[in-house]
């Protein structure tokens, strides 16, 4: 009886990271986002206006992301590079997601900066985690999460995830916002509540 022609596999990918640049050598893709693409995530919208209108256009964000292959399986490997900042008095922060199919999980490791893993659970849990370099933050399915710069460099943490995971971008801006804001406290941050927040519906 003949063999089955074997499925071709994958090459392995060699991917390094710059922790200086924010740069991924062996990346597959990129994307940035400029503070107008920012617009409705931060509360304090005079603040919001203030800083866009003396906005360089330099992107504020940018993910660099490997999928070298398809598929069931397949992995998704990435850095996400945060420049700091503030509009008004909440920090820097990504759009944050949850992914389409809610129960993939999530890592993250800090390479540069001082941040936090804003982590909110469709059922109404809320956790501030730090990230700083060397520190992992496993982000369990179910959790909704952004990263947030408290920090005065860029932020630089690697993720990876299962491709088939998906991101769901809106399911923040349809709840209101996140539930809790990480926002200035002398010179450290602190968490306070949303009072625009609805819950989650995903």
């Amino acid at each position: 009886m003949p063999m089955r022609a074997a499925t071709p596999v994958a090459e392995p990918a060699l991917l390094q990271v710059d922790a200086v640049t924010g740069l991924f050598t062996g990346r597959s893709e990129r994307y940035e986002k400029h503070l107008a693409d920012l617009e409705g995530i931060y509360r304090d919208t005079a603040a919001f206006q203030t800083a866009l209108q003396a906005d360089s256009g330099e992107p504020v964000y940018w993910v660099e992301s490997s999928t070298p292959e398809q598929g069931r399986g397949a992995l998704t490997i990435g850095l996400s590079v945060l420049k700091p900042g503030r509009i008004g008095d909440e920090f820097a922060m990504t759009r944050g997601h949850l992914h389409a199919q809610a129960e993939f999980a999530e890592l993250y490791f800090g390479i540069a900066g001082s941040g936090v893993m804003l982590l909110e659970s469709i059922d109404g849990q809320s956790r501030a985690v730090p990230i700083t370099p060397g520190v992992a933050v496993h982000v369990p399915g179910g959790w909704v999460h952004r990263s947030v710069n408290v920090g005065g460099d860029k932020l630089v943490t690697l993720f990876a995830y299962a491709t088939e995971a998906g991101q769901d971008y809106g399911i923040i801006e349809r709840a209101g916002g996140m539930q809790q804001l990480v926002v200035a406290d002398g010179d450290g941050w602190t968490t306070r509540p949303n009072p625009d927040h609805g819950g989650y519906v995903a």
